[in-house]
Order: structure tokens, then C-alpha cells, then sequence
């Protein structure tokens, strides 16, 4: 087989992949204003778990634009050096998004009981408004991240949507928080510290689900079993199999791919199961529209 050709190093964003790519770039944009919003509304507010909020919001920033980075190498076709392809590059972007979602749970935990532990003055009205706004933008944007990930099977976008959904719980904490501290008065200065601590170990929780995914997908982790009973029940049914063997099925990237082992019958010639192996790719490739590539190997039943 010749060179790759000079187009092979160009990725194929495919309506899968655009749709990832769309939800990251809504999101970085969306969170550089949030963060924006909650650090000044937190400074002049005189409220920690706000400011906090905000710092999480350009850890989101940096995590949707890895996201995106992860998405579009993904896309990348198979070249000298990889002949595989690009897949395995969503799994590490999820990867690191999961490790800055604990990251920012730590800081948050660590600063909360800095602010409990330090006398401070109770935080300002103004910031409750402000916080209602960003759960519901952040709650809307982890439901349009989260139908994308589920939809294209995506771990990063599903990490990059709970990024936001950690977002809007720690905003939503901070607002019960400060509620309780301006109508408490005296004595409940630090409820919203309180919150945000609450809300770290969510954050923290989630973070280590993600992780765990993440991880399973870099490390080749099979499918669901009924997935590969339905394709082995496809395979069976095309004309010549006698019966499915094998079926090892492993994610790259947000597509599929498959190794086959299926038995015909001993008396056919090397042609018809060549022609066999075919009718089976096909109707696989038919069948699932996530299957990138199947390879298939004959034995004699």
C-alpha cells in the first residue's frame, strides 16, 4: 500500500464529532462571561463560594477547550503513525477534564475551610439574583452537553457537561447558603462556606465517576453485554455464517470497533469466505452506524 495520501492528517468531522465540537465551543464561551460575572459579584459581595464559582467557571473554560481539542484530533484518519487512527484521543481528553474536575474540588474544599475558620463579614444581597441566573444558564448547558455526550457516546463531552452540572450545584448551594446567612444575621456568616464545602464533595464524587470511565476506555474496557449480543446476533444471521465465535468490541474515540470470529462451513472455498467476511462487515457497518471497522476472521465449522 502507498504513502498516506497529504489529506490523511486531516480530520473528518463527521456529525457526531460537529456535534461535540459545538457543545464545547458553547460552553468555554458561556463560562468566560459566567467567570467574569461571579468573581466581581463575589469580590464586591463580600461571598467566598461565589468567587469560588468563578474559579471553577475558567477551569471550565480550560476544560471544554480540551474537550474540543480531544473531539477534533478524534476525528484525524488513520496515517503511517497511527494506524489505528486518532480515537483514543476523546478517552485522554475526558481523562484530564476528570483530574481538573477533582482538582477544582480540592481548591474549593481547601478554601472553604480557610473562609469558616476566618472571621468575614456576612455576604451582600445582590449576589443571590446573580446566582440564580448562573444555575439555570449552567443547568441548561448540562442538559444540551449531556444529550450530545449520551447521543454520540462521548466520555469527554459527558465530563464536559458535568463540569457544568457541578457548576450549577455549587451555585445552587451558594444560594441556599447565603439565604441562610442573611437571614440568620449574626452567627451565620460562613453558611455559604459551609455550602461550598458541600458542594466540593459532589463535585469530588462525580469527578472520580468520570475518572473511572475515562480510565476503562483507555484501557480498552468491553461494551455493554447487550451490545455485543446484538451484533453478534446480526452477524449470525447473514447467510453462510454458521455460527459467531468471538466478538471483542473496544471504543476509539466516539465509533466502534470490532473483531469477529465466525464459523462457515468447512467445504467452502477461500473466495466464499472471503465474500462471507464481506456480507458480514457490511451488514455490521449497516446494522450501527457507531462501528468505524470490523475485521473478521474465517473458521472452518
Amino acid at each position: 500500500m502507498g504513502a498516506p495520501s497529504a489529506q490523511s492528517s486531516v480530520p473528518v468531522v463527521d456529525v457526531q464529532h460537529r456535534s461535540g465540537l459545538h457543545v464545547s465551543k458553547l460552553g468555554a464561551g458561556v463560562n468566560a462571561i459566567l467567570a467574569g460575572a461571579k468573581i466581581l459579584a463575589g469580590t464586591l459581595g463580600h461571598s467566598y463560594v461565589l468567587i469560588a464559582d468563578g474559579i471553577e467557571s475558567i477551569a471550565d473554560i480550560v476544560s471544554s477547550a480540551i474537550v474540543w481539542g480531544g473531539l477534533w484530533l478524534s476525528a484525524k484518519p488513520p496515517d503511517r503513525e497511527h494506524p489505528y487512527g486518532h480515537g483514543k484521543a476523546e478517552s485522554i481528553a475526558a481523562f484530564i477534564v476528570s483530574l481538573l474536575l477533582m482538582g477544582a474540588a480540592v481548591v474549593i474544599s481547601i478554601q472553604s475551610v480557610h473562609e469558616i475558620r476566618t472571621p468575614q463579614t456576612s455576604p451582600a444581597w445582590f449576589t443571590l439574583p446573580v446566582l440564580l441566573v448562573v444555575v439555570l444558564v449552567k443547568e441548561t448547558l448540562f442538559r444540551v452537553a449531556a444529550r450530545v455526550g449520551n447521543s454520540t457516546q462521548s466520555t469527554a463531552v459527558r465530563s464536559d457537561a458535568w463540569h457544568h452540572r457541578s457548576d450549577a450545584l455549587t451555585s445552587a448551594a451558594a444560594f441556599v447558603g447565603i439565604t441562610i446567612a442573611l437571614v440568620g444575621g449574626r452567627g451565620y456568616e460562613s453558611a455559604d462556606d459551609w455550602a461550598a464545602l458541600a458542594a466540593s464533595g459532589v463535585i469530588a464524587w462525580n469527578a472520580f465517576r468520570l475518572f473511572r470511565m475515562a480510565v476503562g476506555e483507555m484501557m480498552d474496557i468491553a461494551p455493554s453485554p447487550e451490545l455485543v449480543q446484538e451484533l453478534e446476533q446480526i452477524a449470525s444471521q447473514v447467510r453462510g455464517v454458521k455460527s459467531v465465535e468471538k466478538c471483542r468490541i473496544r471504543k476509539a474515540g466516539l465509533h466502534l470497533v470490532m473483531d469477529l470470529h465466525v464459523r462457515v462451513s468447512g467445504e467452502v472455498t477461500v473466495r466464499e469466505g472471503h465474500e462471507i467476511s464481506h456480507r458480514v462487515k457490511d451488514r455490521l457497518l449497516e446494522a450501527n452506524n457507531r462501528i468505524r471497522d470490523v475485521t473478521i476472521h474465517i473458521e472452518p465449522d
